[in-house]
């Protein structure tokens, strides 16, 4: 049963800065509301991370005000990608992480996620408290009782020397060149650390943010500019993070894009090799019907969750299996990590690589995706699809055009005033056209 939230999305609080929640107001109480829930709990230690884009500044500052009138310590870890949050709340014995990002969206919106002192997603019940906590009068604790603040100076190498530890020993990346994106965002003073300590060489790019420019044509979601430095470089390969690093796509030496769902079939394919993998991988309902054909060729199974990484992960854990991801290049290898890492998930591409002497272009192969088409469709107010008769009944017409041999997907975003449409099929041509019918549509009954 799904729980209704006030504020509390599928990744924390998201919008626009400066129109609510994403305001300094309510992350104030936010920080207040969280450290009044830890304290309860015997809690009095929290992290603080965030990306590179300018309002961080502002909302750390509310944060941090916040915690202390709880009475709650707080520890500034500065720039850092997501997962690295995520890894240091887990060994610097924080009972919450906090994340100051809105991940692969523009500079003008920001968001609060956070992590338990496991460094997985809050507990549901956890996130309630929280909002309990929000319609409660905000209370300051005596002055003698205030939380302090202080910075944790090593923060980044940490997580550089973490990253390192996930591969085998005997990993070397000598001998390859490797282009780097970086976003501007939090990755842009350790990601090109991790594979230069390697061996690599590596060409860094977009690892220069000025507040205002992360992700800004640029990252896992804008690789073409990544495309054609890696080709003019004559590179062995391209990787390209988010704004947070929770997300990685590469591209080949061809300057072809090796999304989400190759990079999974790939770590997938090692894995059950090494007997890593031995059950099955945890996709979404976006995930290419190419990779679940994959999977089943090599002996796994494979099974959807909704979009986001949390319920990935949920998946993952009620499996018992280790690996899941998306189609966007959010990949989660838990025999590796808690959480979602770019990072990561691009080390262990580079291990299959190093392992099986062949090139990320050959590598892919193994999996051959169906035609997709998903078409984004802007929606000021977002509508209960299965409200729409007119929108059901084109999903129907397309899937009987399909005849059992492709998908229709619709769904709303939770981090975009979007409606995704998605279709999957065999032919090109037609799932192009359908996909354009359905989007039509679609935009007509929303406007």
């Amino acid at each position: 049963m799904m729980i209704k939230r006030k504020y509390f999305g599928t990744d924390g609080v998201r919008g626009r800065v400066g129109e609510a929640p994403i305001t300094p107001e309510f992350v104030l109480k936010l920080g207040w509301a969280v450290g009044k829930v830890l304290a309860q709990k015997g809690g009095s230690k929290v992290l603080i991370g965030k990306d590179t884009r300018i309002s961080g500044y502002m909302f750390e500052s509310a944060l941090e005000a916040g915690l202390s009138a709880a009475g709650v310590d707080i520890h500034l870890l500065g720039p850092m990608p997501t997962p690295a949050i995520a890894y240091l709340t887990r060994t610097l014995r924080a009972q919450v992480g906090i994340v100051i990002s809105a991940s692969h969206n523009p500079y003008y919106d920001n968001g609060i996620k956070f992590f338990s002192a496991q460094g997985s997603k809050l507990a549901d019940e956890v996130e309630l408290a929280i909002e309990d906590q929000l319609e409660q009068s905000m209370t300051i604790v005596e002055s003698i009782k205030l939380g302090k603040a202080s910075r944790v100076p090593d923060a980044g190498g940490r997580y550089i020397e973490f990253c390192k530890s996930t591969v085998p020993a005997s990993l070397s990346l000598h001998n390859m060149k490797i282009v780097v994106d970086c976003a501007n965002g939090a990755t842009y003073h350790i990601a090109p650390n991790v594979f230069q300590e390697l061996g690599a060489e590596v060409i860094e790019i977009n690892a220069e943010p000025d507040g205002l420019n992360i992700n800004e044509n640029c990252g896992s979601t804008r690789p073409q500019v990544l495309q054609k430095i890696v080709l003019a470089e004559r590179a062995d390969l391209g990787i390209a993070f988010d704004g947070d690093g929770d997300r990685v796509i590469m591209i080949d030496a061809h300057g072809e894009v090796v999304d989400g769902d190759e990079l999974l079939f790939i770590i997938a394919k090692q894995g059950a090799q090494r007997n890593r993998i031995h059950h099955g991988v945890v996709g979404t309902v976006m995930s290419n019907l190419g990779l679940e054909v994959a999977l089943r060729n090599l002996g796994l199974d494979f099974v959807r969750a909704n979009v986001g990484d949390r319920y990935v992960l949920t998946e993952l854990q009620n499996k018992g299996w280790q690996l899941g991801g998306e189609t966007s290049g959010h990949i989660i290898c838990l025999d590796a990590t808690t959480t979602g890492d770019g990072i990561v998930a691009a080390l262990q591409v580079l291990v299959a690589l190093h392992q099986t002497g062949k090139p990320l272009h050959e590598l892919k192969t193994g999996m051959q995706k169906f035609p997709q088409t998903m078409i984004n469709v802007k929606c000021a107010n977002q509508r209960e699809l299965h409200e729409l008769p007119r929108v059901q009944k084109a999903i129907q017409q397309a899937e009987k055009k399909l005849a059992g041999k492709g998908r229709v997907l619709l769904r709303s975003s939770g981090t975009e005033p979007v409606i995704r449409v998605m279709v999957e099929g065999q032919e090109c041509r037609q799932v192009e056209q359908l996909a354009h019918e359905l989007a039509d549509i679609v935009a007509a009954e929303v406007k």
